[in-house]
Order: structure tokens, then sequence, then C-alpha cells
């Protein structure tokens, strides 16, 4: 999930972004300042409670394929919530007991047909969600929430043509809240900052409840994050944590926005009471750790790391653009090469050109992965990692100028982008002054 221009047309992009922007925007241009909406009125989410009802009528009506995937679609939420990998079981056993069981018009159930893809995506097997999300679109094609895993695995997949125009479906038949944040992503993902905003704040006005809410703000604190604002990714991600404490992303987020603020003791909290939710930060934390000098500290959390990926692996959930990621910064080149080979076999996004590049220049393969690299910018997105990446490439292959660019761009989109590559891009620029 390569994107290039050819396959995300400008005019569609700039027609799309119209569109949204004249029927849905909440009064006009939000000001940067003027804070978001909040859940004055809601309570902290407590979604256990869904699932213990939804439980509790199973057993007194266990054939109730309705309730089935209602259930599957309630362990995916509490999974993306907390970042707990161990609902995605649960979620396809749900599923497939639904599926199993007999409906009116002897067809599967189709809110099952469409959690098994959403299920995919979650687990990384993109081209398992497009199967799911197109037998949906067979069976059901008014189903909107279907365009929304099929959008979300073209996105993955780095199919940007298919999946804008599965989006426009989307919105031109049912545009609320999911297809705002996937159009909120496709704007940011050009580089369109204020647009993907506006949706976003458009997602928070009509979000049904403090998970949406929640979810909503934690993509507004991400994309302020990667734009380098740095208090309004706090606030945001805050916000998500008022409506909802347990959302674990969030958490995560307002974590990283306190460090580069140098709120360090509170950022260091925050990120132990993440990763004792879920497993899935600890690189991010064991990185701030080891910046601060802790690398006993950091070596704990990449140890967790490594033990949690060689488990998946034993269980055939492989993580290769996790894992090569790490490998690239904290282990073995090579094998973070192989591993992200084989994602980009799977998937040619511009995350993965991005990661494999960088795997190759830590391997000492320069020139081929300046041709990743160059891949992973084609988008026309801002985003300060790739540009650092870049510029360290650049660097290595001995051409000055263009290090010098990218590196620079890379600090004046967010200038906090990662603890480690910060100083090194503002010591390389110091050596070449």
């Amino acid at each position: 999930m390569s994107r290039v221009r050819r396959l995300l047309p400008l005019l569609g992009c700039v027609l799309l972004g119209c569109v949204l922007l004249t029927l849905y925007a909440p009064g006009g241009v939000l000001r940067r300042d003027e804070p978001p909406p909040g859940p004055v009125a809601w309570s902290p989410y407590e979604l256990a409670g869904s699932i213990e009802a939804a439980q509790n009528r199973l057993r007194g009506q266990p054939d109730d394929a309705a309730v089935w995937a209602s259930l599957g679609n309630l362990y995916l939420e509490q999974a993306r919530r907390t970042a707990d990998a161990a609902y995605y079981d649960k979620a396809q056993g749900a599923f497939e007991r639904s599926l199993r069981l007999p409906t009116a018009d002897g067809e599967p159930y189709i809110d099952a047909v469409i959690g098994m893809g959403a299920l995919s995506n979650a687990e990384h097997d993109f081209a398992g969600a497009v199967r799911w999300g197109e037998r949906a679109r067979k069976a059901a094609p008014y189903r909107w929430p279907l365009y929304g895993v099929l959008t979300d695995a073209y996105l993955e997949l780095g199919r940007y043509d298919r999946a804008e125009a599965t989006l426009r479906s989307m919105l031109n038949g049912h545009p609320d809240l999911a297809s705002f944040t996937r159009a909120a992503r496709l704007e940011q993902l050009r580089g369109r900052t204020e647009p993907a905003r506006r949706l976003l704040h458009r997602a928070c006005e009509i979000a049904g409840d403090p998970a949406e809410y929640a979810f909503c703000q934690w993509q507004l604190g991400e994309l302020a994050w990667s734009n380098g604002d740095t208090r309004g990714a706090l606030t945001a991600h805050s916000q998500a944590l008022a409506a909802d404490p347990g959302h674990v992303p969030s958490r995560v987020g307002k974590a990283r926005a306190e460090a580069a603020l140098g709120h360090t003791d509170q950022a260091l909290r925050d990120y132990a009471s993440a990763v004792a939710r879920s497993p899935s930060f600890v690189v991010e934390y064991g990185e701030l750790l080891e910046h601060l000098g802790d690398r006993a500290g950091a070596r704990r959390q990449y140890a967790v790391f490594t033990a949690q990926h060689k488990l998946l692996a034993a269980n055939g959930v492989a993580d290769d653009l996790a894992v090569g990621t790490f490998e690239a910064n904290h282990g073995d080149p090579e094998s973070a090469v192989r591993h992200l080979r084989t994602e980009w076999k799977r998937r040619q996004s511009v995350e993965v050109a991005d990661a494999l590049g960088w795997a190759l220049h830590r391997a000492g393969r320069h020139a081929e992965a300046a041709a990743y690299a160059a891949r992973a910018a084609k988008l026309g997105g801002l985003n300060a990692v790739f540009a650092y990446h870049r510029g360290e490439i650049e660097h290595a292959l001995g051409h000055t100028s263009g290090a010098c660019a990218h590196l620079t761009r890379a600090l004046s989109i967010n200038p906090h982008f990662s603890p480690a590559g910060v100083s090194r891009a503002r010591a390389l620029l110091a050596d070449t002054a």
C-alpha cells in the first residue's frame, strides 16, 4: 500500500478536494487556532460493555448471524483502540461463525463478509481484503462500508487510482465519517494539509460516539505532528483521550508530542502506559529511551518487539514492514532488505518504497536505495522521514547539494520527526555548511 502521480491523477484529486470542501466543510475554512468541537456530553467510552451485551444475547440466541457479525466488528474496534492484536482472532471467530449460519435468502450475512475484509486489512492481508470487498460488492453494492474496506486495501497496495475511484463511489453514495477520514488521508498523501484538516474537523463534528470522536482527533493529531505542529498534536491527542482514555494510539501520540516539547517525564509515563496495554509501540518507546541515554531500557523494549514478532511468525503472521524497519535501524540491514523485498512483492506503496530504500542504504547499496527513495517521494506528500532518508542516501552517494536540500526539507516539515534522525540531520548539515 508505488504511489505515483500517474496513478492518482492531479485533476481527479483537485476535483475530489473541491467537491468535498464545497459540500461538506463546516462553515468555511477553519482557522488554525480555532478549537475543534469537543464531546461535552460524552462520558469516557467503555466498549467492553457493548461486547458483553452481544455475548449475553448470543448465549440465548446462538444462531443469530447478525449479532455474531456485530460482535466481530466490536472486537475489531477494540483492537483498533487498544492496538491489541489478540482481538483479531476473536473477530475472525465471530465472523466465521456468522458466515456459517443460515440466512433467509441462503446467502452469507453481508456484514460478516465486509467484516472479514476489514479484518484482512487489519492483518495486512490486503489482497484478501480486496477479495472480500469485491465479494460484498457483488452481493450488496449499496452496503457502503464495503467501499471503505476496498479503499483501505487499494491504498495499502499502492493502487491509488483504484482507491480514489472507490472512495468517490463511497462519497457519492454515503458521505459520512468513514468517507471523510479516508478522503483526508488521500489529501494528506498528496501534501494537501489544509483540505485534509478540514475534512477531519468535519468528521469530528459528525462523530456518533466517543470512540469515533477519539479516532478523528487521533487523525488530527497525527496530521498536526507530521506537519511539525507539536502543540496542535498534543491538543488533538489529549482531546481524543478525554473522550476515550483507552485509545492507545492517542496515548502514544501524546507521548511523542510531549517528548518533542521537552516534557520528558510525562512522555515516559505515557509511553510506559501505552506499551503496558499494547506492545505495538515498544520500538518507538525504546528509541526515546536510547536517545535519553537509557540503553538498557531501550534494549528491553527491543527485546519485547523481537519476541512478539517471533511469536507472530510462528503462528503464520508476518509483518515484514515492521520487522524490516526495525532491522534496518537496530539490527541486521541485510535481514531488513530480505524482509522488505518480500513486503515489496506484496504491496508497492510509498511506505514500503521508503523502508526498502532505507534498508538498502543501511546495507551499503546506495544507488539502488536512491531509486526507491525517489519512488517514495513521487506522490508529492509531505513526509519528514522520507526526506531525511533521501538526504542520507544522497550524502552517501556524495551528492552534497541534493543531500542538503532533502535534509533541510525534512527539518522544515517536522523539526521533531525522530530524536536520532533530527540530531543526525543537523550534524550532516553543519558538516556541509
